[in-house]
């Protein structure tokens, strides 16, 4: 048997495996290097506890392409109830839906809950932050919680009823904008980021048309703003939205003039700017975000009894969180992983509704805050017709059999409506110094004259308008400011030179005011608008918008709202 002989390397071979085993080391170490500060440096930025998002970890989110319409949800199909009668219901982390947590006793199915002890079946509540509408609609949960602007966007393929209203958003979504602009009309021609069909883009588009200013979608950065309208760029969600604004405040780019985000995104960027960003409005005393249940149309159907007691829970658990928060505290912390001064934080900037505050929700009445058909219509018009495509009317959703049936029980009787302003310890805006935005309005009035010609419909629709902005925001004001037009002043001097323009001046300053007094007048006797939250001043022809005289015989709303 022949014997092998061990290869021996040379002096140059072992040279060279020894250069080569080196380099392979090295690269190694610097792959895994590579590694780890790719993954330490790539922070999503979508949720409470990493609030500083993309910018802070040095990554300036990107821009998102803006669509032009929703996507296609799932096929609808109903809810089947399962044998165990468990139902899967869908929140996220917002201090609005304690109510929820707190009659269900947690996120876990209990036989303690309200739901348990008073209807019989057990309800599992599962934190997401995404808007899963395609489970809901097919079938794979029971119901979910939104904000009513969503159903407009959605439209009849959201296959979903809407039996309750959770609350109203007090403060947790916010527009900040760079520190030199004063109101929404000083957003014209510019740049604002925020997350494309969620309730901070409504929230943006629902003051920009308040302020009747038409919206832009632009596709980059790059892209040249309309000069006319608010211009909009989107992000991926609100954080990002924040971040993005963030990094053009630090980078000096100027691109953005601002962002629609919610908290605690929105105090961040406002603290982190350097005092270069200010917030110029909030829903604390703007009521348009309106959190509401929403429950699969399958299982409302076939299963009215599961309404009925989810209702019946969430206003018992909303009662209970209204009039006895801190006990409520162990409970709402645990499930949503706060400490009890965050959770009074977060509750702070919430309302939860109660049964009463429902009913004038849904039916109108409520003149505090804004009602159900009020914001939906309002999302109508602020998306447009390109977005929005024959939308339903808003009773297509609504069912408040629920809601008769716990008015009816009087379980509630002794509640009322309680909606009122929430005051900071900031100075309030001055008398035509600082209001949110200003609205030229036409109103025909008969010639030469302060009577307002009631037979025109767009009288009606405008006195209307104004009641609508004083009722969604709690301790507003307005102050009507009358101009009219100034098309004779050159007759007027060749009739009687300067002293005669002078005369004529100030009748028009008189006729100015009168004007606008009218609107006041008509707005507290006809529309039962509280008198004090009305002021009226008349600037005569001082004040033209254009050669127009048609747009210059006019009455300004200017609206300040409470910050």
């Amino acid at each position: 048997m022949n014997e092998v002989t061990p290869t021996r390397f040379t002096p140059l071979g072992r040279l060279l495996t020894i250069v080569l085993i080196a380099g392979l080391i090295a690269l190694g170490v610097r792959m895994l290097s590579k590694s780890q500060s790719k993954g330490s440096g790539s922070s999503s930025g979508n949720s409470g506890s990493n609030a500083s998002g993309s910018a802070s970890a040095g990554k300036t989110p990107d821009v998102a392409e803006a669509r032009t319409s929703v996507k296609a949800l799932a096929p609808a199909a109903a809810y089947a109830l399962p044998e165990n009668k468990t139902i899967a219901v869908e929140i996220s982390k917002y201090a609005g839906y304690a109510g929820l947590v707190a009659a269900n006793g947690g996120l876990d199915p209990s036989e303690n809950s309200v739901f348990f002890r008073d209807h019989g079946f057990k309800v599992k509540l599962n934190v997401s932050e995404g808007e899963n509408w395609d489970e809901l609609n097919s079938g794979k949960i029971a119901a979910s919680t939104t904000t009513a602007d969503v159903l407009a966007v959605y439209g009849r393929q959201f296959h979903a009823i809407v039996p309750a209203q959770i609350g109203y958003s007090r403060g947790a979504d916010g527009l900040v904008v760079r520190s030199d602009i004063k109101r929404i009309n000083d957003l014209k021609g510019k740049v604002v980021a925020t997350a494309q069909f969620t309730e901070v883009d409504f929230f943006l588009r629902y003051l920009a048309q308040e302020a009747g200013l038409g919206i832009n979608m632009l596709g980059s950065l790059d892209a040249t703003p309309a000069s006319d309208r608010v211009n909009l760029v989107y992000t991926d969600e609100g954080f990002a939205a924040g971040d993005l604004f963030l990094d053009d405040l630090k980078s000096g780019r100027n691109k953005l003039a601002g962002c629609v985000t919610w908290e605690p995104k929105v105090s961040e960027v406002i603290t982190r700017s350097g005092d270069k960003a200010h917030l110029l409005a909030s829903n604390k005393n703007l009521l348009v975000i309106a959190d509401i249940l929403v429950v699969n149309e399958g299982l409302a159907k076939q299963h009215p009894e599961i309404v009925n007691g989810l209702v019946h829970g969430l206003l018992a658990g909303n009662k209970l969180v209204r009039d006895q928060q801190d006990a409520t505290l162990p409970v709402v912390t645990k499930a949503f992983g706060w400490t009890p001064d965050e959770a009074r934080a977060e509750l702070s900037k919430v309302h939860l509704a109660n049964l009463p505050e429902n009913l004038a929700f849904f039916s109108g009445a409520i003149d505090a805050a804004g009602s159900f058909n009020g914001i939906y219509q309002s999302a109508v018009l602020a998306y447009g017709n390109d977005l929005v495509k024959d939308p339903p009317d808003p009773s297509h959703f609504v069912d408040t059999k629920a809601l008769d049936g716990v008015q009816k029980s009087g379980e509630f009787k002794d509640q009322k409506v309680a909606i009122a302003p929430l005051k900071s310890s900031a100075p309030s805006a001055t008398l035509e110094s600082n209001p949110l935005l200003s609205k030229n309005i036409r109103f025909m009035f008969e010639p030469n004259s302060s009577t307002l010609d009631m037979n025109n419909p767009s009288n009606a629709t405008n006195l209307q308008a104004i009641k609508q902005m004083l009722s969604v925001s709690p301790g507003s004001t307005v102050l009507l400011r009358g101009h009219v037009d100034n098309a004779r002043v050159d007759e007027f001097r060749r009739m009687g030179g300067d002293a005669y323009v002078h005369q004529q001046a100030l009748r028009a300053f008189a006729l100015s005011r009168d004007r606008a007094a009218e609107i006041q007048k008509l707005l507290v006797d006809k529309y039962n608008v509280d008198a004090k939250r009305i002021d009226v001043v008349g600037r005569g022809w001082e004040e033209p918008i254009g050669s127009d005289s048609e747009q210059n015989r006019r009455v300004e709303v200017q609206w300040f709202t409470i910050e």
